[in-house]
């Protein structure tokens, strides 16, 4: 009987293991699918919003193709708008409205590789080129490098810091960000060793090397990216920063429950800019 119950043992616990093996190694294999949740068919179109758009074909250094809309501003100040990790450029035009008629902006919406109707398959570095190809897409269009400004919401957030700290921009608005790939899988999966995490985006890292205003948008109650790691991000910052929490905000609505709160701190970062 004890023999019995001491292998009934060994096989629950090595059924256990063999779960845990089979979870990071999932997690290290399909590390891009557990991190990129592309929408293909767009949704919507600018005209449905009332706004005045020209369809982008941006091409990146290693040849990939992007689709996207320049959505036409008071052309003093153009917005480079990189989304999060889901979805796609259809599901930020209500926002991209707000940002346009508010503030005059001229708005560059261009979805990643992978998502949309942009060729390819999405990874840190093809993001990351695929930011520098939106950039030199608005320099292009006339905007000088002190007349953009980068704004990245959660994943879109790595993408600005990663480009801002290397490129000249006037500033930068990073909403929902975190510290790294792996202090948000220390929270999410704290199971998986970190050496396991292949994917960086080490914020924390290359923040401090941004020289431009920065204004930092947290969500209080952030499922996703911990308010903790907002607030830690801009502590880590240099210069000229806000920070903004907004009470009772989770990770895709602080736009909407900040309220004036929310379009005020973007209208006193964007007129410190002039």
């Amino acid at each position: 009987m004890a023999r019995s119950l001491l292998t009934a043992g060994f096989l629950v616990a090595g059924a256990a293991i063999l779960l845990v093996v089979l979870l990071v190694a999932t997690l290290v294999l399909r590390q891009d699918r557990l991190m990129f949740y592309p929408t293909r068919r767009l949704a919507a179109a600018p005209d449905a919003f009332g706004l005045d758009a020209t369809d982008l074909s941006v091409v990146t250094d290693d040849g990939v193709r992007l689709f996207g809309w320049w959505i036409r501003g008071a052309r003093r100040r153009a917005l480079l708008y990189f989304h999060g990790n889901a979805g796609n450029i259809a599901d930020r035009l209500e926002r991209a409205r707000a940002l346009h008629d508010r503030f005059g902006l001229d708005v560059f919406l261009v979805d990643w590789r992978g998502y949309g109707r942009s060729e390819g398959s999405p990874s840190e570095d093809g993001l990351q080129r695929d930011g520098r190809a939106v950039y030199r897409t608005a320099i292009e269009a006339g905007f000088r490098p002190d007349q953009v400004v980068l704004f990245g919401e959660s994943l879109g957030a790595a993408v600005a810091i990663d480009l801002a700290a290397k490129w000249a921009c006037a500033g930068v608005v990073l909403e929902t960000p975190f510290l790294s790939a792996r202090a948000l899988a220390r929270v999410h999966y704290p199971w998986v060793p970190l050496f396991l995490v292949r994917n960086r985006w080490d914020n924390a890292a290359r923040v401090a090397d941004i020289p431009v205003p920065k204004l930092f948008i947290v969500a209080e109650r952030d499922e996703v990216a911990p308010a903790v790691q907002g607030r830690r991000l801009f502590e880590t910052a240099r210069g000229i920063r806000e920070l903004l929490v907004v009470p009772g905000a989770h990770h895709n609505d602080a736009w909407i429950v900040g309220g004036d709160a929310y379009w005020g701190a973007w209208k006193k970062f964007l007129d410190a800019l002039r």
